[in-house]
């Protein structure tokens, strides 16, 4: 079995560039390892790799729900597993490629999601109280019985939040303590940083970019589809626009949201990915990219990938 090769890191800091030239060099498959680039038609607030971009590579979990479609880590889990044997099988090398910490954990270090009983009674209060009081009101019932579950779910991620409430309540036991935490598989992580203000400046003109590239009326025409009633509408790059096109905010105002909470996430995922996973960290600011590309990929023939 090949090495599973993980490249991680922030938003905007050339994940799927380095992927996609790796693969093409190591004979391999990018597995997307990206909560929101599994739905249709959410493209450009998504960052989503095009067709074009992907210069022949196959990508695998893009583009395999509607925003209407419920989609789980658990799911990611099994779907992922999934590809992996069959690259396997075809001795493809494996690349994970994502920001999406927990989905990527969940393979590397073998989640354990089991059937747990639900309290519908439960779950539609929470909903009906985070509809009154907000959502950082059952996000604090979070922290105060399961502290480590609450720093990991984001007070936005209202679905994720009242699940975990909903665990704690049936079970008796945090949500965060029903998980395997220690590696299974073997992986070799490959995380690109960038100094602060670098990618806080690559964040803003990806923003930039997206706006000129049709991210309103991108957004625009999901909303007449009814995304603004599912969860996915919480995404970042989603929420800001629809804050902008229902009048909340003027369009000005959405853009500078919008870039504040890509810069926020942004720490976050560094955050996560500094704490939670056996990281090999490369500099994305070199300035030759084929220097970087080359330093990186000699660094994982070197580790037997």
């Amino acid at each position: 079995m090949k090495k599973l090769l993980v490249i991680a890191g922030p938003t905007a800091v050339g994940k799927s560039d380095l992927g996609i030239r790796l693969a093409k060099e190591l004979d391999g498959e990018v597995i997307s390892g990206d909560s929101m680039q599994v739905y249709k038609n959410m493209d450009i607030g998504t960052a989503k790799v095009t067709k074009e971009e992907m210069e022949g590579v196959p990508h695998h979990l893009i583009d395999i729900k509607t925003f209407d479609e419920p989609f789980s880590v658990a799911e990611f889990q099994k779907r992922c597993s999934d590809i992996l044997l069959d690259l396997e099988k075809r001795n493809k090398q494996p690349i994970l490629v994502g920001g999406t910490g927990l989905y990527i954990q969940s393979i590397t270090h073998g989640y354990q999601f089991s059937e747990r009983p639900e309290d519908v009674s439960l779950r539609t209060d929470l909903e009906e109280q985070a509809a009154q009081h907000g959502n950082a009101y059952v996000h604090q019932k979070l922290y105060d019985v399961d502290p480590e579950a609450a720093k990991e779910i984001h007070p936005n991620n209202v679905r994720r939040v009242i699940r975990a409430l909903e665990v704690f309540h049936v079970t008796g036991e945090p949500f965060s303590k029903q998980q395997v935490q220690k590696p299974t598989r073997p992986f070799l992580g490959i995380g690109l940083d960038l100094e602060r203000e670098r990618l806080y400046e690559r964040i803003n003109k990806r923003v930039d970019l997206m706006v000129e590239q049709g991210l309103i009326d991108e957004v625009r025409s999901l909303m007449s589809e009814g995304l603004r009633n599912q969860a996915a509408a919480q995404a970042i790059g989603y929420k800001e626009i629809i804050s902008y096109l229902t009048g909340e905010y003027a369009k000005d105002e959405a853009i500078d949201q919008l870039k504040q909470n890509s810069r926020r996430y942004a720490k976050r995922q560094l955050t996560w990915f500094r704490n939670k996973m056996e990281m090999n960290w490369f500099d994305a600011g070199t300035e030759e990219k084929d220097v970087l590309f080359r330093q990186i990929k000699n660094f994982v023939e070197g580790n037997q990938v």
